[in-house]
């Protein structure tokens, strides 16, 4: 059996809404972020070295890492949904913004997280040049979405679920206005109207409001 370690608003509800774009039968195990710290708990660190979200067990096996869990879930179980081959027209596409997701677009958002955090003035050179780098990213999205529905282009597939994270749950910890970004917005609101989606975030997280606008 498929376990999902879950932690809540974090990016492993990626998982648990891949299973469910794919249908798959699956477990779902809750943790809650510690009161005082909102770190993972330490049942949830002692499952994996990494001590982070998300974790799955696959019978003897045990792999954390989102993007790792994602691809092996897809190889393993898709069928080839959600993804696009190097012979699909669109395939630069997919792996590019499948990679931009964790290699490039949620490190922007953690940084920029930790600096405000850290009360950082925003004229520090560093802040500066750290928030421009973010704005560049957002901008980067918008204008893929106003020329393709989907981050790949026509259809939907994993580089969305890698990505909807960041431009969502994520604003819970680093708050972000979308006000200028109309392509995002109606991106959001396609994307929230999938039924996987809707099912996965009630499982995941139920009771939290989703952060479309």
């Amino acid at each position: 059996m498929l376990t999902i370690h879950h932690l809540g608003k974090s990016q492993s509800e990626r998982i648990v809404w891949l299973c469910e774009e794919l249908g798959l039968t699956y477990e779902l195990k809750h943790y809650v972020r510690d009161p005082v710290t909102a770190l993972a708990p330490p049942e949830l660190v002692a499952l994996h070295p990494l001590g982070t979200a998300p974790v799955i067990s696959d019978g003897d096996l045990l792999l954390a890492e989102s993007g790792a869990i994602v691809e092996y879930i897809i190889a393993k179980y898709g069928d080839g949904r959600l993804t696009l081959g190097p012979d699909h027209p669109d395939y630069v596409d997919y792996i590019f913004w499948w990679h931009y997701a964790n290699g490039n677009f949620q490190p922007n958002m953690g940084r920029n997280m930790i600096l405000r955090r850290l009360n950082v003035p925003a004229d520090n050179p560093i802040a500066a040049r750290l928030n421009g780098r973010l704005a560049g990213a957002f901008a980067l999205i918008e204008k893929r979405l106003g020329n393709a529905p989907f981050l790949a282009g026509e259809s939907f597939t994993a580089a969305d679920i890698m990505t909807f994270f960041s431009l969502t749950t994520m604003r819970y910890f680093m708050p972000f206005d979308l006000t200028s970004y109309p392509s995002i917005l109606t991106y959001l609101q396609r994307i929230a109207g999938r039924e996987a989606y809707q099912r996965a975030m009630q499982k995941g997280d139920p009771g939290m409001p989703l952060l479309l606008t």
